[in-house]
């Protein structure tokens, strides 16, 4: 009713031009509104299952080479759509094949979750640094830190292969584990969080309070820092787990991961897609247990991290 009447007094004293494009306006923040509190239609759960159906195409196809056998996918490479129940014996032939699959599986558990808290926990201390602490230099560093995600990993393995040798590390998990503690892009990730997140109050009364500065990072930056920490551990995680390139140079046969143990399957001159793809689906079960069970703690880091304020 108010709205009526403000819209007959503009009428009355600045004219109909100026009492309908007001009208108009507060139309289209009342339909903003409306629109804002919607639920999702037909038209948005209908995309997203499109987007499931696309994404678990390709695993669901794995799992259908790995119910097949080699005879069954010369003939026909694209299999039917129901799988055929051959499973478990390529898993049996798998195990018999001389194969360590589960001591590459534990080793992969210990490069991934060693090297994922490695990062987060140097990453974070690092962010800390540059994001709050004031000395000489500190952005040319941060500068410098970020510049080097530009050089292609692949330019530093024969150095860092020639070290590695050196120190009598190859064929070591160490060898993995140590030149992945920590990543330029995770330092970059929570410097810029941290320099939101944090406020320089909290520090202040902190150390006021007799708080060293590892004790104020220990316990307030870290808890703060959770939800970008747990983002960047979940992705490191899944970036260790399915690393292939530098564990086949340095660890080779003699104490694979998953990705150098499903390389080792391949290695005759008859490939058997369907034993291959059971290794397949092997590597891919504990990384979707880990998405089941941490995905709202990463969608949550996604959000908050994108969110400012």
């Amino acid at each position: 009713m108010s709205s009526e009447v403000s819209v007959a007094t503009l009428k009355q004293t600045a004219g109909p031009g100026i009492a309908r494009a007001a009208a108009k306006k507060r139309r289209r923040r009342s339909n903003t509104a409306i629109g804002s509190s919607r639920q999702p239609g037909v038209f948005n759960y209908t995309f997203l299952i499109l987007v499931l159906i696309i994404s678990a195409a390709p695993l669901y196809y794995a799992f259908l080479l790995a119910s097949s056998n080699a005879a069954e996918i010369a003939q026909n490479p694209i299999p039917s759509l129901i799988p055929q129940g051959e499973f478990f014996d390529n898993l049996g032939r798998v195990r018999a094949s001389g194969l360590d699959l589960m001591g590459a599986l534990i080793n992969s558990v210990i490069v991934a979750v060693i090297t994922s808290l490695s990062v987060v926990f140097f990453s974070t201390l690092a962010g800390f640094a540059f994001s709050k602490l004031r000395f000489r230099g500190r952005e040319g560093l941060l500068t410098f830190v970020i510049a080097t995600m530009a050089i292609p990993a692949q330019l530093g393995v024969i150095p860092l292969f020639m070290v590695m040798a050196k120190l009598g590390w190859t064929g070591e998990l160490k060898a993995v584990i140590i030149p992945a503690m920590v990543s330029a892009f995770g330092v970059f990730w929570m410097t810029q969080y941290i320099r939101d997140a944090l406020p320089y109050e909290l520090i202040e009364s902190a150390r006021v309070d007799g708080a060293s500065l590892f004790r104020v990072f220990w316990s307030i930056s870290m808890p703060i820092a959770r939800p970008a920490a747990s983002m960047l551990g979940l992705f490191t995680f899944v970036g260790s787990w399915t690393n292939f390139f530098w564990p086949f140079i340095v660890l080779g046969a003699s104490k694979p991961t998953l990705p150098v143990a499903l390389q080792l399957l391949q290695a005759s001159y008859f490939k058997d897609y369907s034993l291959i793809m059971t290794g397949v689906v092997i590597a891919t079960v504990p990384l979707l247990l880990l998405f089941f069970f941490a995905g709202r703690q990463l969608v949550s880091g996604i959000m908050q991290g994108a969110v400012k304020g």
